[in-house]
């Protein structure tokens, strides 16, 4: 083995360099310690070749993932007002509360599908009323849904 090896940076690495980068080390901190964690692959042909693919398959997932936030936005700013009927005791006041479930629940049945943690819902909303509920569905797409809690009918 020679002093030192080329290695391709698999995540950033303080005072060495940034992900995707090719830097040059010494052959122990090479094999010893970055291939062995996972932070590094041996700089050759075909590592580059599988890194390349390999980014271009990731960069790829994150603009279908982009795509899809997008066109769930779209579809829940068409919904207008999406409305949410609860049981309401003698006095008007609902029975328990209106949690993300209850508005994942009244999405799906608009043919929308989230996931439970896009809906940024700070407390149960525990009486009825209009409400400006913040979805987030991917870090570059945020979209405001109002929702309406009615009596059941």
């Amino acid at each position: 083995m020679k002093g030192k090896e080329k290695v391709i940076l698999l995540k950033d690495i303080e005072g060495l360099g940034k992900e995707g980068e090719i830097v040059e080390v010494s052959s122990g901190f090479a094999y010893n310690y970055l291939v062995p964690r996972g932070e590094a692959m041996v700089a050759t042909e075909k590592n580059l070749k599988i890194y390349k693919e390999k980014k271009k398959i990731e960069e790829l997932k994150k603009n279908i993932a982009l795509k899809k936030a997008r066109k769930t936005a779209e579809k829940i700013k068409k919904i207008g007002v999406l409305e949410i009927p609860v049981k309401v005791g003698p006095e008007g006041k609902p029975f328990g509360s209106v949690s993300s479930i209850h508005i994942l629940d009244a999405l799906r049945k608009q043919g929308i599908e989230v996931d439970k943690g896009n809906i940024l819902l700070e407390e149960s909303i525990k009486e009825l009323g209009e409400f400006d509920i913040p979805l987030k569905l991917h870090p570059e797409v945020e979209v405001n849904l109002k929702i309406r809690i009615k009596p059941k009918e």
